[in-house]
């Protein structure tokens, strides 16, 4: 996104194509990407982002929350990040989230990744969750996957990991 625009701000119609043209969509043998979709019945229901952890400058460079207590290197390219995701309205609730965790941790492995984080937030049912905060998924989606929690930095905030 350009400064000042939002997802909203540029239609459905364009963020289609740009998503698709970020995912590298319908080359599945790209050596390159920054997510996968996820389809039911042909249809596109769902998004993640994953990609190296350097490709992401702002968790790298500027967030606090994911390194505190560790000191590893932040621009290691062998370790891929879950960043966020997406699911369409209407399939909520299905396990889209979760399927496409358990893609992710095989797509990194797969490019030669040593390890995948993700850095999830904890929900509890019944719990107000902000507009737009559960976009980096929750701690049992990520547990669900095979992610083992690397370290506790907030309250609510986790960093969840495979080493492979």
């Amino acid at each position: 996104m350009a400064p000042g625009e939002s997802w909203a701000s540029v239609g459905a119609v364009e963020l289609g194509h740009r998503l698709q043209t970020q995912t590298e969509c319908g080359h599945p043998r790209s050596k390159t990407t920054c997510g996968l979709v996820a389809y039911l019945d042909g249809e596109p229901v769902g998004w993640c982002a994953v990609e190296p952890r350097s490709n992401y400058p702002r968790l790298h460079l500027k967030m606090r929350v994911p390194w505190e207590g560790r000191t590893e290197d932040k621009s290691d390219d062998s370790v891929w990040a879950v960043t966020c995701f997406v699911t369409r309205a209407g399939y909520r609730r299905r396990g889209i989230s979760r399927a496409l965790a358990r893609a992710a941790v095989d797509f990194a492995r797969g490019r030669g990744a040593r390890a995948v984080e993700g850095y999830p937030i904890l929900t509890h049912p019944g719990q107000e969750i902000a507009w737009g905060e559960v976009h980096v998924g929750s701690r049992s989606v990520f547990a669900d996957a095979g992610f083992a929690e690397a370290t506790h930095p907030t309250p609510r905030r986790f960093v969840m990991r495979i080493d492979f």
